[in-house]
């Protein structure tokens, strides 16, 4: 008997170590954010990534010129969860890169203001609006989001601030007239106390602009296919949990272990927000218009000279089947 229970924990050690050798390690690096830092600690508290076999490295990085270095390097695997403008332009000049499927769909973010007489977009021509650095993400969507209501942008003095969150804090500290935080406060304003500013909320006013999405280098398709496919299902699985009103618990505990200090109706906005607008790519491909309506933005900032062609840009066979994958169990 205790021959037979040693062969026997013998076999399962060999199993372990066998399937710790099947594994494949991945390196992801996603932009910060209050909804992708929840997103990393959900994956990370589900063990999403390893239950397709994957031994995660998630890297949150706040400047997406470092993720387009790290994926044009090769340092990193692929990023899932960022903003991918900057990818176009690198084509163009070289970088053999491509898209491979879609994140949050939706700009999650929102103009606010602690001014009195900033009540509308109009009212901000004259006034100082805080963004990112000129062609960062944010920069971009608060000057498309002015143009579409017909706010003249050279009436308006851009600030860079840095960050989403860092420009949230420098308008609710009244050092900028208005600027971009996270869409989820609308819900809170008043406790920070700031005031979203009319027509301000960009899941809505400019849902066409793919906020986030994956992407990666063209040697790591050829390389190594299978984990990218696997990544993505990964992905996938969480989307379709984040959006399925039963996981609310896992939501709340994984938004706590992140954001320990922070009111509960902090947590129950993000939440709401989620289950009203379903922001993710629950399906993981990119439609062509989405993908060109961002070459075209691009071209209109003078970053990128022309539209350039999908399949110079992006690849979404693998999208394809990671939701085989997800949805049959099986990869072809």
């Amino acid at each position: 008997m205790g021959l037979a229970a040693g062969a026997a924990i013998a076999a399962r050690t060999r199993a372990r170590l066998a399937n710790a050798a099947a594994r494949n390690g991945v390196t992801i690096a996603n932009a910060s954010g209050n909804l992708n830092l929840t997103m990393a600690e959900l994956m990370r508290q589900e063990k999403l990534l390893e239950s397709f076999d994957l031994e995660p490295n998630v890297l949150t990085v706040a400047d997406g010129t470092r993720i387009l270095g790290g994926v044009v390097s090769g340092s990193v695997d692929l990023s899932t969860m960022s903003g991918f403008g900057q990818a176009f332009p690198a084509i163009a000049h070289g970088a053999r890169i491509k898209i491979i499927g879609g994140g949050a769909l939706l700009p999650a973010l929102a103009l606010f203001s602690a001014k009195s007489d900033v009540k509308t977009l109009k009212d901000l021509e004259g006034k100082t609006v805080g963004t990112g650095s000129v062609g960062a993400l944010v920069y971009q969507l608060t000057v498309t989001l002015l143009q579409k209501f017909g706010v003249d942008v050279a009436k308006v003095r851009f600030a860079s601030v840095g960050s989403s969150a860092d420009i949230f804090r420098a308008v609710a500290a009244g050092s900028v007239d208005a600027g971009a935080g996270d869409v989820a406060l609308i819900d809170t304003a008043a406790e920070h106390p700031v005031h979203f500013v009319e027509h301000g909320n960009m899941s809505i006013e400019l849902k066409e602009y793919t906020y986030q999405g994956a992407w990666t280098s063209d040697q790591k398709i050829a390389g190594e296919r299978d984990a990218l496919v696997r990544t993505l299902a990964a992905y996938g699985k969480l989307y379709r949990l984040v959006q399925n009103p039963d996981s609310k618990d896992v939501f709340f505990r994984a938004r706590r272990a992140v954001f320990p200090n922070a009111p509960a109706s902090d947590h129950q906005a993000l939440w709401n927000y989620i289950q009203m607008y379903k922001p993710c790519a629950v399906n993981l491909a990119l439609s062509p218009e989405r993908l060109n309506y961002m070459q075209t933005l691009n071209v209109g900032f003078k970053v990128q000279q022309e539209v350039l062609p999908l399949e110079r840009v992006a690849d979404m066979s693998l999208a394809a089947d990671a939701v085989k994958l997800l949805d049959r169990g099986t990869l072809k």
